[in-house]
């Protein structure tokens, strides 16, 4: 069984070192398949996501993926952005959910954010209209709108999910946002066994602020849905502990959704954990459930006794501490 690796930038080698041993500890027979991205892929090949790298995962299909740095406001268009669009990978898929020994202020959540991936915002159609405007394209279509809205509803119906709530702006964005629910809408009778109810962004923001164990899929356009992913994961402990998945029709790349923390960099004070889950929903979906079970299991076995945590976590440890005691309960 092969992956393909990409170890990205900053804190990435560090983390993903980590993802790899413990894959190993949990008796995964596989080979990493290496492929460059971010700076350093710019730095030697003149590109940050070179055609190389796409090819690579279109031939081995599954690949784990370290952060990557993207420059603000100049440089080089957003990898992640390229790496969807030059794959398909058009579902986004983010799980939140409480964790033990994780210190926040709500207990018992449990939800799925499922992100249309390839257009809308997020997708950076842009240009200048005449110096000092800039027009940016918003891009729904009927297709992209169905799929998204159906692989929500596909994710419920195999998880054993009850509801599934489609999140909009259909009364400021008639058209984009109107054709969107009227997609949601139409594939929603598809499935008449799971409930589904349409609530503005807005609303779902103020909802998720106040009680967020009253959802449980949330299925919304790319810029929606790369705001509240990142606002349910401050929900449960923020971006360290929770891990992603983008998903297309032929392959599927598992990152660790924070940034690449320049500023740690080769310290070995980084968090693996994100990135390690990340991995254990990559072996669920490659059909190794039991590794990626016990992986899961031994994140929370780890974070609720506290030893060896690094410091974002509350803990004085290290990379190489808190990768022993997942190592060490992965196995025990």
């Amino acid at each position: 069984m092969k992956f393909v690796m990409i170890e990205g930038d900053g804190i990435g080698p560090e983390v993903t070192r980590a993802a790899c041993e413990i894959v190993k500890a949990a008796g995964v027979r596989n080979e990493w398949v290496p492929a460059a991205a971010g700076l350093g892929a710019a730095e030697q090949f003149g590109e940050p996501l070179p055609d190389e790298t796409l090819e690579t995962i279109r031939r081995h299909r599954v690949a784990l993926k370290g952060p990557c740095t993207t420059p603000v406001g100049k440089g080089y268009r957003s990898i992640n952005v390229r790496l969807r669009q030059g794959l398909d990978l058009y579902a986004s898929v983010r799980p939140v959910k409480t964790l033990p020994g994780v210190k926040v202020p709500y207990t018992d959540v449990d939800l799925i954010v499922v992100r249309e991936n390839t257009e809308g915002l997020y997708a950076g159609l842009e240009h200048v209209v005449v110096p000092g405007v800039v027009e940016s394209l918003r891009v729904i279509t009927k297709n992209a709108a169905e799929r998204i809205v159906r692989y929500a509803f596909e994710f419920a119906r195999q998880h054993g999910r009850r509801r599934v709530t489609f999140c909009h702006k259909a009364d400021v964005m008639r058209l984009s946002d109107g054709l969107f629910l009227d997609c949601a809408r139409a594939v929603a009778d598809e499935f008449p066994f799971i409930q589904f109810e349409e609530k503005p962004i807005d609303n779902v923001c103020l909802e998720l602020a106040m009680d967020p164990t009253r959802f449980d899929v949330l299925v919304m356009e790319n810029l929606f849905g790369d705001v509240v992913s990142d606002l349910c994961a401050g929900l449960v402990g923020g971006l360290g502990v929770v891990p992603g998945a983008n998903f297309g029709a032929r392959c599927a790349v598992f990152e660790a959704v924070h940034g690449s923390a320049p500023d740690i960099a080769g310290k070995g004070l980084a968090n693996p954990i994100a990135v390690v889950r990340s991995a254990a929903m990559m072996l669920d979906h490659v059909g190794e459930r039991d590794a990626g079970a016990r992986i899961e299991a031994s994140v929370a076995k780890t974070l609720q006794r506290g030893i060896g945590l690094t410091r974002d976590l509350g803990g004085d440890g290290t990379t190489a501490t808190i990768t022993r005691e997942l190592i060490a309960n992965l196995t025990a």
